[in-house]
C-alpha cells in the first residue's frame, strides 16, 4: 500500500473513488456525470476518464474498494474467538449498520443489469462475500446440525441479506425483525444443543 499512496496522482485518483463513493450514496447512479464527481472532488472531470476509463468503470471501483474494506472487517469479525452466535448477531447489525455500502451494491448490480462488461467484476465482489460466509459456516454447520449442503446454506444466507437489503432501500421492512428474531432463536437452541 505504501507504493501505491507514493504513485503519482494516487491522491487525485482517491478523492475521485471518494467522491463518487458519496455521490452514489446520496443521489444514485441515475444523473451521475462524470462533471459532477468531478466537481465533488474539486477536480479535472477528465481525470475521471484517465484514471478509470468511464463512468461506469469508477463505480465499480467504488464498489470494489469499499468491499475490500468491509471483507476484512467481516473476517476478523468471523474469526473471533467467541460463540458463533455472537458473530452472527454482530453480522445482523452490520445488516442495519451497513446502508451506504448496501446502496452501492445494489446501484451497481443495477448497473450491471445493461452492461455486461462489467457482469465479471460484479461477480467477484458476488464471489468474494461468498467465499467469508463459506469461511464462517463451514466449520459451525455440522456442529449445529444444519444438513443444508455448505453451498446451498450459503446461497441461502445471501440472498435473504440481499433481499432485505433491497426491500429496506425501498422503504419495506415488514417482517424482516420477526425473521432476524427468529433465526436467532434457532441458532440459540442449536449452541444450546451442542
Amino acid at each position: 500500500m505504501a507504493n501505491a499512496v507514493a504513485r503519482p496522482g494516487y491522491a487525485s485518483e482517491q478523492a475521485l473513488l471518494d467522491a463518487a463513493e458519496r455521490l452514489l450514496v446520496e443521489a444514485g447512479a441515475a444523473g451521475f456525470t462524470t462533471r459532477k464527481v468531478a466537481e465533488e472532488a474539486g477536480s479535472n472531470h477528465g481525470l475521471v476518464h484517465y484514471y478509470f476509463g468511464s463512468i461506469e468503470q469508477l463505480l465499480v471501483r467504488v464498489l470494489e474498494r469499499f468491499t475490500e474494506q468491509l471483507i476484512e472487517r467481516q473476517r476478523q469479525m468471523y474469526a473471533a474467538d467467541v460463540p458463533f452466535l455472537d458473530r452472527w448477531r454482530t453480522a445482523m447489525r452490520y445488516l442495519e449498520e451497513d446502508r451506504p455500502y448496501q446502496k452501492i451494491w445494489l446501484e451497481v448490480q443495477a448497473l450491471c443489469w445493461n452492461r455486461p462488461e462489467l457482469r465479471e467484476r460484479l461477480a467477484q465482489v458476488h464471489g468474494e462475500w461468498q467465499q467469508v460466509l463459506t469461511e464462517a459456516f463451514a466449520p459451525v454447520r455440522d456442529r449445529l446440525g444444519i444438513e443444508m449442503p455448505l453451498d446451498a446454506l450459503v446461497t441461502l444466507v445471501y440472498t435473504v441479506n440481499e433481499g432485505i437489503m433491497l426491500e429496506r432501500l425501498c422503504g419495506i421492512e415488514t417482517g424482516h425483525h420477526e425473521l432476524l428474531e427468529w433465526i436467532e432463536r434457532w441458532l440459540q437452541l442449536r449452541e444450546e444443543a451442542v
